[in-house]
């Protein structure tokens, strides 16, 4: 499965949560060796001398490859392009609605003939079929709402 869940939390962890050996604690150390058999056979970790090593940005990496997978579903549906929206780069557009995957939120932004997805946050709600704009801030963004006023100023 493409996205960061919290198996993959628990293994790239500085702490992870102290399980038994016996029963759902059993359940998951199932799941964490599959999850972490799976990451090896994608290339996302590498093992050697019985340990296993993470790339550094493994979850940001199954986020971006969700969003990829999923804005290519959408593009089909909408009929509108999909534009990755980078580190440092302006959004702007219409807030349409949010997206649930399994690495988070996002919010469809849509301009024109493409859209964008980027982490939702509680604040775009109020904004939904408005003009939005914002600026990728790593894997977060800082909104402005509706369009800012040109003219002459008194």
């Amino acid at each position: 499965m493409e996205g960061a869940t919290w198996l993959d939390r628990q293994l790239v962890g500085k702490a992870p949560e102290p399980l038994q050996d016996a029963g759902f604690g059993r359940d998951v150390r199932e799941a964490l060796e599959a999850r972490r058999r799976w990451l090896v056979a994608q290339e996302l970790a590498s093992e050697e001398d019985a340990r296993t090593s993470y790339r550094p940005n493994l979850l940001s990496e199954l986020c971006r490859r969700e969003v990829a997978g999923h804005a290519q579903q959408l593009s089909g549906e909408l009929g509108l392009g999909y534009r990755e929206a980078k580190s440092g780069e302006a959004v702007e557009g219409v807030y349409r609605r949010s997206i649930d995957l399994v690495s988070g939120r996002y919010a469809l932004i849509e301009k024109s003939r493409e859209f964008t997805l980027v982490p939702w946050r509680p604040v775009l709600e109020r904004a939904i079929d408005k003009p939005v704009s914002g600026i990728m801030r790593g894997d977060a963004i800082s909104w402005t709402f509706g369009k800012d006023r040109a003219g002459p100023s008194l």
